[in-house]
C-alpha cells in the first residue's frame, strides 16, 4: 500500500523521534509549509525528509539570484523519514522557521516533480519493530557502554558524557545514529535497516571503528612544521 507525500530533499538524514529545525526560504517550500498549515484540524501535518545522494538541495538560481521553481538535478536516497510539523514561525520576509520531529520511515516508490511546486512521492511505509526483543535489549546495553566511551573521546564536558540515554533499544538506535559523527552514507544505511537488533549491531561496528580512529589520531603526534606547510611529494 502506498501513500502520496510531499518530499523535502536535504543533505542530512532524519530519524524517528529526533528533532529537526528548519529555516524555510525557498518559495516552493514556503508553499509546502502553507499547505501543511492549511490542512484540516487533526490531519497529519508531515512531509518526507530524504537525504540527497547527488545534486543540490537548493534550486538553481534564476534572474535576480532567486531560486527557480524547478527542482534541479537531484538524486535522492530510497529510504527517508517523515517530519511532523510541530511549530511554525512566519517571518517578515514571507519565510518560515519551523520545528519538526521525525515520525515514521518510508521507501520511495516513485517521485513526481510536476504535480506541485515541491517534490511529491508515492511511498511505502516501512515496518516498525514490535514487541520485546531480548537480543535487542542485550545489544542496547553494549551500545550504551561503547557510545559512552566514544563520547568520552569527542567531548570534554563530563556532564555531557553522563547524560541519560534511552533504555528503549529502538529509540537508542535512532539517537546514536543521529548524534554520532557519521557520514550521511553511514546514517542512511542505518535508517534503511528494518529491525532494531541489526541496526544496533551495525552501530557497534561503526562506534568501534570511529573510537579506534580517534584513539589513533590522538596517539600519533604531528609536528607543528607539518601542520604549517603542505606535504612535499615523494
Amino acid at each position: 500500500m502506498t501513500a502520496r507525500l510531499p518530499v523535502f530533499p536535504l543533505a542530512t538524514v532524519l530519524f524517528p523521534g529526533l528533532v529537526l529545525p528548519l529555516h524555510i526560504f525557498e518559495e516552493r517550500y514556503r508553499a509546502l509549509v502553507r499547505h501543511l498549515v492549511d490542512l484540516p484540524e487533526g490531519a497529519p501535518r508531515e512531509f518526507g525528509v530524504v537525504a540527497i545522494q547527488a545534486g543540490w538541495e537548493v534550486a538553481p538560481a534564476g534572474p535576480g539570484g532567486r531560486a527557480t521553481p524547478s527542482v534541479g538535478e537531484v538524486t535522492l536516497h530510497e529510504v527517508g523519514c517523515t517530519a511532523e510539523l510541530r511549530q511554525v514561525t512566519e517571518l517578515a520576509d514571507g519565510g518560515f522557521d519551523i520545528v519538526t520531529v521525525g515520525r515514521r520511515r518510508f521507501r520511495i516508490a516513485e517521485v513526481d516533480d510536476s504535480a506541485e511546486p515541491y517534490l511529491t512521492a508515492d511511498v511505502e511505509w516501512l515496518p516498525d519493530p514490535g514487541g520485546p526483543d531480548e537480543v535487542a535489549d542485550l545489544l542496547a546495553a553494549r551500545v550504551i557502554a561503547v557510545f559512552r566511551q566514544y563520547l568520552g573521546l569527542i567531548r570534554s564536558d563530563p556532564e555531557e558524557i553522563s547524560e541519560q540515554l534511552p533504555e528503549d533499544p529502538t529509540v537508542l538506535s535512532h539517537l546514536v545514529a543521529a548524534t554520532a559523527a557519521l557520514t550521511v552514507d553511514d546514517r542512511q544505511r542505518l535508517l534503511a535497516i528494518d529491525d532494531t537488533a541489526s541496526r544496533l549491531r551495525a552501530e557497534l561496528r561503526l562506534l568501534n571503528r570511529e573510537a579506534a580512529l580517534l584513539r589513533q589520531v590522538r596517539a600519533v603526534p604531528v609536528p607543528l612544521s607539518e601542520l604549517a606547510s603542505p606535504p612535499t611529494p615523494n
